[in-house]
C-alpha cells in the first residue's frame, strides 16, 4: 500500500475539537502537523494526547534563534519523538547544522524557505530582491549543505528543487482544491499538482480541518492523488 503523504493541519485553539477531528481522519491521512498555536495551547500534553492515535507526528514549529538556543530547543522535544520538525532555512548554516546534530535519531529536520502567505512583493519589502522561487532554491541549497532532511517550499518551487537535491525530503503546504477559498495563502497550488512535482508531504489545514465532514474531506483530497 502506497504511504498517504496527506498530513492533516490541526492548529485549532482547543485540545478537544483537535482530537475530535484526528479520531475523524485517522484512518485517510499520513500523519498529524502540529503548529504554534498548538503547541503555545497545549504543549507537550497536548502531543502526547493525539501521538496516541498512532499516527506520525509533525512538529511544525519553525525555530528561529541562535545556533544554540535552536539546538537547546530540539533537544528538549526529544521525549515527543515528532516524525518531523521545522526551523526557518533562514536562520543560517551553523543553526540548521546544529538543529539537526541535536534532533532524535527518527527525527526529520526540514527547513522552511519562502512562507506560503509571502509572495514577491512582501519578500521586497522586508528588504529581499530575490523573487520567491529564487529565494526558496538558494536556501533549499543551503539546507541541503548543511546537512537537513528537506525543505518546506511552496508547490510552485518543490519540482525545480527537487531536480538539485533529488534525494530530498520535501513538505508542502498552502494547497487548496481548484476553486476553494484561498485564505491566507497566496502562492498555491493543488495537491496533486505537488505530489506530481515531488512533495513527499502534503500539509492540509482548513479543507480538513474545518470541514463539516473531516474524513470525507480527506478522502476527497486523497482520491485526486
Amino acid at each position: 500500500m502506497t504511504h498517504n503523504p496527506i498530513y492533516v493541519a490541526l492548529d485549532l485553539p482547543r485540545l478537544e475539537a483537535a482530537e475530535a477531528v484526528a479520531r475523524k481522519v485517522k484512518d485517510h491521512v499520513g500523519g498529524l502537523k502540529l503548529g504554534l498555536e498548538f503547541f503555545c495551547a497545549h504543549g507537550h500534553h497536548g502531543v502526547h494526547e493525539l501521538a496516541k492515535l498512532g499516527l506520525p507526528i509533525f512538529l511544525d514549529l519553525k525555530l528561529h534563534d541562535i545556533p544554540n538556543t535552536v539546538a537547546a530547543a530540539m533537544q528538549a522535544i526529544h521525549v515527543l519523538q515528532p516524525s518531523i520538525v521545522t526551523i526557518h532555512a533562514a536562520g543560517g548554516r551553523a543553526m540548521m547544522e546544529d538543529a539537526k546534530a541535536a534532533a532524535g535519531e527518527h527525527t526529520k529536520v526540514v527547513g522552511v524557505t519562502v512562507l506560503t502567505s509571502l509572495d514577491d512583493d512582501d519578500l521586497a519589502a522586508v528588504g529581499f530582491s530575490a523573487k520567491a522561487e529564487d529565494q526558496a532554491l538558494r536556501l533549499a541549497d543551503l539546507a541541503h549543505s548543511a546537512g537537513l532532511d528537506g525543505i518546506v517550499c511552496s508547490g510552485h518551487e518543490v519540482g525545480a528543487i527537487k531536480r538539485q537535491w533529488k534525494d530530498g525530503f520535501f513538505v508542502v503546504p498552502g494547497l487548496r482544491l481548484p476553486d476553494a477559498n484561498l485564505g491566507d495563502q497566496k502562492r498555491i497550488v493543488t495537491p496533486r499538482a505537488a505530489r506530481d512535482a515531488g512533495a513527499s508531504v502534503l500539509v492540509i489545514g482548513r479543507p480538513i480541518a474545518r470541514a463539516e465532514d473531516p474524513a470525507a474531506a480527506a478522502r476527497a483530497i486523497e482520491a485526486t492523488l
